[in-house]
């Protein structure tokens, strides 16, 4: 049994690949600072759009992209649209003494099939 054996080499333990002819994706190292004072690096490609605002991988605190100076970089806030709801939208459609009229005619309709002028929700 015991000619067997292979030797010299532990199968299945170690890689059999090298890195020779591995060329390595070129990178850029961002540095953030968080409200708190932590600064953290980040990794990324050379080609991305560096994000003005990073999590830190400690504390999840949001960090502000640093120049490479030291000093925060700073974010351009653009208009911030406030979101249209379903009311303002109806209300582009119709006035507001429409819509008062169009909720009594539903109303009456809806008095008129419960038998009489008794009051909804009373």
């Amino acid at each position: 049994m015991a000619d067997r054996t292979l030797r010299g080499m532990r199968l299945g333990s170690q890689s059999m690949q090298s890195e020779e002819g591995v060329e390595f994706a070129s990178r850029q190292r961002a540095q953030y600072r968080t409200a708190e004072g932590e600064t953290f690096d980040m990794i990324f490609s050379a080609d991305a759009e560096l994000p003005d605002v990073w999590p830190s991988p400690k504390n999840g605190a949001e960090g502000v992209l640093l120049a490479p100076d030291g000093t925060p970089i700073d974010i351009e806030v653009g208009e911030v649209k406030a979101a249209r709801t379903h009311w303002d939208m109806l209300l582009e459609r119709r006035t507001r003494d429409e819509l008062e009229e169009l909720l009594q005619e539903r109303l009456d309709l809806l008095r008129a099939r419960r038998g009489g002028g008794e009051r909804l929700g009373a």
